[in-house]
């Protein structure tokens, strides 16, 4: 089916109960990651954001590594991703003492974000979004906030109740 150049630019994030994508990209470390890999044993909270050395996500991962407890105790692990190369990455987390992967969606670029739903074509990289994703790799809560706008804690903690089983 044939798009206009301005309907392709326009994606739509995925929506809440459908299966997360996989994919494989390389973190901080050069090491390989898989989404698929934590399936059947635990929840993934998948943190797109921006850039790495930027104010307010600076803010807002460390703002995860200081609650990173909240997401222990509830079996969830904690990503984040961004178009960044992974050399950027590692220098970025070892500066802020980042305990979770950072993974690199730099070539080809923003390639993972794309098939979430939210690179941003006009800037070049994604927008802030959070998709949390159950063991079976359903999808299970997320939350996208408005360009410049950080992510609230209390967004994650709404995000992994939705985890929890009724």
């Amino acid at each position: 089916m044939f798009q206009r150049a301005d309907e392709r630019k326009r994606t739509m994030a995925l929506e809440n109960d459908t299966q997360a994508p996989d994919f494989e990209l390389v973190n901080q470390f050069g090491e390989r990651v898989q989404l698929s890999r934590f399936r059947g044993e635990k929840s993934v909270a998948l943190v797109f954001f921006p850039l790495a050395f930027s104010g307010i996500c600076s803010g807002e991962l460390c703002e995860l590594r200081d609650n990173l407890s909240l997401f222990e105790a509830s079996g969830v692990e904690v990503v984040g991703i961004s178009v960044d190369s992974r050399h950027t990455l590692r220098a970025w987390g070892e500066q802020e003492k980042y305990t979770f992967d950072l993974l690199a969606d730099f070539w080809p670029h923003g390639a993972v974000a794309k098939e979430y739903g939210v690179f941003l074509e006009d800037k070049g990289f994604a927008n802030r979004a959070t998709f949390l994703i159950d063991p079976d790799g359903i999808i299970r809560a997320s939350f996208i906030t408005a360009p410049g706008e950080a992510r609230s804690l209390e967004a994650y903690r709404a995000a992994i109740d939705e985890l929890q089983p009724a």
